[in-house]
Formats: C-alpha cells, structure tokens, sequence
C-alpha cells in the first residue's frame, strides 16, 4: 500500500466526511459533504470524487459505514427467517427476561422476526456435544421453502449446542444454500460458535437481517468505484477498529455496527501517542450524537458484547463506545413539566438545523451556538449562509417563551443542558469506572466536537484537551490507520485443571491458519502481523467472566499454552478488575478468543503540521457570548504556526469545524499541528 492515493470515507447522519492522503507528494485534504439519504452511496462518490476526480490514481479507499448500525436502529433491515430447533422458536422473543425500562411494570419488544417466520425443525444436539437427534433435511428444505413463499430474502439457521458440535447446524446450512436463490444464509456456528444461545441467536439474527440491506449497498458502491476507474483495495471498517475485506462484511455485515466511531477512536489513538498522551477521553459530536470511549495507556477498551438497542445484542467484539443524543442537529424541547430537553431526536443533514433554512422550525444545538457568536454564519461547514433570525425565532418560540427566558439565555440554556449531557457520559466512562479524569486529556472530534472542549473541561475536571488538525474527519482519517483484524471465538467450557493443553494449541493454531488465510486473501501489504490470544474465564458458580490476556505474537502461531500460565494470566486479570482473588477457588476456562491482525502501514503525522511561518494574528474580531457579550479574535486555524498561543476568548475557524477557547484558557499548537488547550496559568487567580 506505498505509494498512491489512500482515502477514508466515514458517512455520519449529517456529514460524509473524506480524508485524502497522497503518498506520492505527502500531501493531505479532506472534504465534508452532505451525507444522503435513504442511499449513502450519492454522498460517498460525491465526498471522494471531489478531492480525486481521477479514481485510477487511488491505491485504497477504506469506509466505515453506518449502513448497517442505521438499519437496526431503524429497524429497516431485511424480511428474514429462521429455522430452529424443535422447541426453541422463542428464544429472540424471551431474550434474558430483561425490561426496557428497569422499574417500569410493563414494557413491548418485538424481535425483528415475527414469531410466523421462525420455524421449528427436528434436531438436538446436548450441551457435551452428542448428536440426540439427527436433523431432519427435509423438514429444514420445507421450512426454506415455505419462508421463500413468505418473502423472506435471507434466513438463519440457529440450533442450540451448535457451539458443542456444528454438524446438524452445517447439514441444515448446506441444504438451505442448495435451494436459497442468494447468499444470505446464516448459521450461528458460523457467525458466533459461542455458548449462550440468546446472545448467539441474536447475534446471528440480526447478521441475517443485515445481509441484504449491507451487501446491497456495499455492492453499489464497489461497482461505481469500478466504473470511475477504480483498481485498488476497498475496505471497510469494522466495529472492533480494524478493517476487513468487501467480501467479508458482505458475510458478517453484523461486525459494521458503530464502524465510523470505531476508526474514530482509532485515530485518536493515534493521534495521542504520537503527541506524548497515553491516557484520552475521546468526545465525537457529529449531527445526531455524541460519542464517548476511553483510551488507557495507549490502547482502546473492547467490549464483547453491545446491546444496539433493547434487545438487540450483538455478540462480537466493539470499541466500547458509549453514545447519547447530542448532536449539533439534536432538538431542543421543554416538556411538560417545564424541563429543557436536548434530543434523542435529531434534525440530521435533512432537514437540519433551523438556520440551514430547509424547513425545520425546531431549534437545536447547532442553532444556538450561531445564535451566541460561535459558529459565523457567513462561513459554516459545508458552505452557504445561514440564517440568524430565524435561529432566535426558533429559540424564542420553543425554548425561551416556555421557559421566560430572552434569546442569548435561552440559547445558552441549550448549550449548559447539552453540556451537561455530554459531561455525564465522560464521567460514565471514566469516573463511575475508578478512573480519575484528571489523568486523562479530552479529544473532541467530530463537526462539532470543539466547540464544547472548553467546557468539557470545566465541567468534568480533565486536564487537557488535545483537538487534531482535522478534527471533523477524525472518523475517516482513522479509516485509513486502522489495521486489517480478524476475531475467532470458540467455547471450550472445561476446568481449568483439565484443559488439554494440547487441543488448547490447535484450536488457537487453527484461527491463526484462517485469519492468516484471510489476510493473504485482501490482497494487502503489512507491515507485519500480530496474533493475540485471550481467555474468557471465571471462578466456578459464576457467570459473569473476566477477559484473560494470554499471548501476543508475531507473525505466527504462539506455542500451546500450559496450566500454570493460564492460571497466573487469570489471577493477574482478576485481581486487576476486582481488587482481589477468592482463596481455593477453583477456575473454569469458558471460551478461546483469538485475533489476527495485519498491521497496515501508518502515515507520519508531521505531515499534518504546519508549513511555513503562518501567523498568529486575527483574521478579524467578532462578538461572542460567554455568559454576556465578549469581543473575541477570529483565526484561520490551518494558519497558525507550531508554538502558537492563542488565548481566549477566540474563536479559530477551519473547512471541517470550529474551535471555541473559552476565557481563561489558552491553546498552543504543537510539532504535529494538534491545538493543546489548557487552563491559562495567567488567568488563574
């Protein structure tokens, strides 16, 4: 991958944004268009061919979707099916027994298979993992058929203990694509060959669900590329941070859930260790939400399991990402009681924001921060005017009339309760989680993330903030750092005395033979290549297992593991997460989890930094309201120079975002181009 032109291409609810990088002249752009809908791709070729008109000189583009997170918060996947076994039909419906509301006496789900589309057949395998039952193919053909009648365009085949033994689950799969008109066949032993049957279940539905909506899409947009004269690799970003090969999302469509704030936190990732910061609270605000995930000591926290929406788990490994409504599109709302409210609904790219003049009438957060001075009306991201006055309408009908408040005080209401918001979901990540935020610098990222830095760290108490040089591409500049990763996952469920360490090796030999396999399949130049191995483990009687790092390696296959080292790796772990082990315990090795990863070439990010002299001074002053109005400087941000300071009140402007520097605070701008803003030490009583 030397040599060329690498795009990343992130599509928000409001915004594609793109990142161009040229390998051949060192030289970096990125654009910011409005995403479209209900096709993305209109927004993608769109954000891509406007920096590269010629498609041929392009060596990569990598995408992170929201295609498929879009789908299942929508609800606007596929008409699927499912065939399981004999007694099991209900599974998706019971789930754990859960309530969307915790303390509410009632509460509806509907699983996004109707209970006359998931289909029985006769089968059973024991949780040890012998065959009682043979399946019954023709049983397994008849219900294809008659979820064929039905419509359905894909259907899953979940039978339980296909994690002990996938034979009856691979026959039934074999038979279906013998007579299912397209590729979308899911089989749970494929997608998750993992105990728990809800959360494999789930997991392998909703995969199902997403198949045709994702390959569909994914398939536009490969062939467009072609035809623009595209040769190279397109990839797309994976939910746990890697990327993965056309081929293999059209397979698992399920691992894009929440790809474009994964590659985000990637980039931050980057970003902080190549400026001297191992631990970061990373804040992406786009048009419809706020983000939230914590970096310590350099590296993204993982999660095994998300939960989409109530009751739609999926089961494969994610950055944790913690998300809220608050968005710079998200609505502004006083509601019966007379509380102020921002969101969950969002105006996104269409209508938009009140003063986007496209027909909303509702104001939101981006209203009123142009309202306040923040944002020039005269000079917004993605061009045009915008229009003031009927900004302030907006607030003065819905937020300052209810509440009697005039308009600067209305607006700057919206801006604290978002604020607010927006603090708390720092503090879910870090304080409610023993970490003291102090230790931490915030990253804002996103459209709209820099314009609330300044309070952020007021009001959570972090040290610092560090905003990158493209903070509204952030999300697509990760796109193309992140590197190629493939997950394994297999239950072994045995004591840990009693693992066969030798089959423990082959298993582990087994996923790296498949991700390695994968790798040389992309057609990709590495680096290198990594594999890594934990454990799922737990004392006996428990359920709930702690993640056991065991081995990292390079370019192979570790050696098998023995006893004593799984059970000091698990020690280590669970001292770590609780503060202390339970004497005598006796230790249950739940499941394997292995991945491989291809490490992708990363771009020297002094490439980013300024060039030439720039300047310090103002392009021009403007008032600004910071609790009244404030006369504060107006700077082009791109031009300011390394070792820059710039002290608030301010305002510094570019293409992709605007940053805000509170009074009291300074920003300095250092040898990679990141602004570094702080408390003013002169300003400190």
């Amino acid at each position: 991958m030397s040599g060329g032109v690498m795009i990343g291409v992130d599509v928000g609810g409001t915004f594609t944004d793109v990142f161009v990088l040229d390998e051949d002249t060192g030289t970096v752009r990125v654009a910011k268009v409005p995403t479209t809908r209900p096709d993305q791709s209109g927004g993608f070729l769109a954000g891509i061919t406007g920096p590269v008109p010629d498609l041929g000189r392009v060596a990569s583009v990598v995408h992170g979707t929201t295609a498929g997170t879009n789908a299942l918060l929508e609800r606007k996947g596929a008409r699927i099916g499912i065939i399981t076994t004999e007694g099991f039909r209900d599974v998706l419906e019971m789930r754990r027994r859960d309530r969307p509301r915790t303390w509410g006496l009632r509460g509806d789900f509907d699983p996004v298979v109707p209970r006359d589309l998931r289909l029985e057949v006769p089968e059973r395998v024991l949780a040890c993992g012998t065959v009682h039952t043979p399946v019954d193919l023709d049983a397994v053909r008849a219900a294809g058929a008659r979820l064929l009648a039905a419509g359905c365009e894909a259907v899953a085949v979940l039978f339980v203990n296909a994690y002990a033994n996938p034979g009856n689950e691979r026959a039934a799969a074999e038979a279906l694509r013998a007579i299912w008109p397209s590729a979308h066949v899911s089989a749970s032993s494929e997608v998750l060959p993992e105990i728990r049957e809800f959360e494999r279940f789930s997991t392998t539905a909703l995969n199902a669900y997403l198949q045709p909506e994702v390959s569909g899409y994914l398939a536009r947009l490969q062939e467009a590329l072609r035809a623009g004269g595209f040769g190279g690799e397109f990839l797309i970003v994976q939910s746990n941070g890697g990327v993965m090969s056309v081929d293999t999302a059209c397979r698992r469509p399920v691992r894009t859930a929440l790809s474009g704030p994964a590659a985000g936190v990637i980039a931050a990732a980057h970003i902080a260790r190549t400026a001297g910061f191992g631990d970061v609270i990373t804040g992406d605000m786009g048009g419809t939400s706020f983000d939230v995930s914590l970096i310590a000591d350099g590296q993204p926290a993982l999660a095994a399991q998300t939960a989409i929406d109530f009751g739609m788990v999926v089961r494969t490994p994610m950055i944790e990402i913690t998300t809220i409504g608050a968005g710079g599109g998200s609505i502004a709302w006083v509601d019966r009681g007379g509380l102020l409210n921002i969101g969950p609904e969002s105006a996104g790219s269409d209508p938009g924001p009140v003063a986007y003049g496209r027909g909303n009438d509702r104001p939101t957060v981006t209203d009123a921060n142009i309202v306040l001075g923040r944002i020039d009306p005269d000079r917004p991201i993605g061009g045009g005017r915008l229009d003031v006055a009927a900004a302030r309408a907006a607030i003065d009908v819905h937020v300052g009339a209810p509440l009697g408040l005039g308009t600067e005080a209305a607006a700057e209401a919206i801006l604290r309760v978002a604020n607010a918001r927006m603090a708390g979901a720092i503090r879910l990540v870090s304080i409610e989680r023993g970490h003291d935020p102090k230790r931490f610098a915030f990253m804002p990222f996103g459209g709209g993330g820099a314009l609330h830095a300044g309070a952020m760290l007021s009001e959570v108490g972090l040290g610092r903030a560090i905003i990158p040089r493209y903070p509204g591409v952030t999300s697509a500049m990760g796109c193309v750092i992140a590197d190629m990763r493939q997950d394994f996952v297999q239950t072994v469920n045995t004591l840990t005395d009693a693992v066969d360490t030798a089959d423990l090796g082959a298993l582990i030999r087994s996923h790296v033979d498949e991700g390695m396999r994968l790798l040389d399949a992309a057609g990709v130049t590495f680096a290198g290549r990594t594999v890594v191995v934990e454990l799922d483990m737990a004392y006996v009687g428990q359920t709930h297992t702690v993640a056991v790092p065991l081995t990292s390696t390079r370019d192979g296959a570790p050696p098998p593991p023995d006893r004593a080292a799984i059970g000091a790796a698990f020690d280590a772990a669970y001292r770590a997460t609780y503060g202390r082990l339970l004497p005598g315990g006796v230790t249950r090795l739940l499941n394997l989890r292995t991945a491989v990863i291809g490490e992708r070439p990363k771009f020297d990010l002094a490439r980013l930094a300024p060039r030439g002299p720039g300047t310090t001074a103002p392009r021009t002053t403007r008032r600004v309201h910071f609790g009244e109005w404030l006369e504060a400087a107006i700077h082009d941000r791109l031009d300011l120079p390394v070792g820059a300071e710039i002290r608030g009140p301010a305002v510094l402007e570019q293409p992709d975002t605007t940053i805000v520097i509170d009074p009291g605070q300074i920003g300095r701008v250092d040898a990679h181009g990141n602004l570094i803003l702080s408390p003013d030490p002169e300003a400190q009583p």
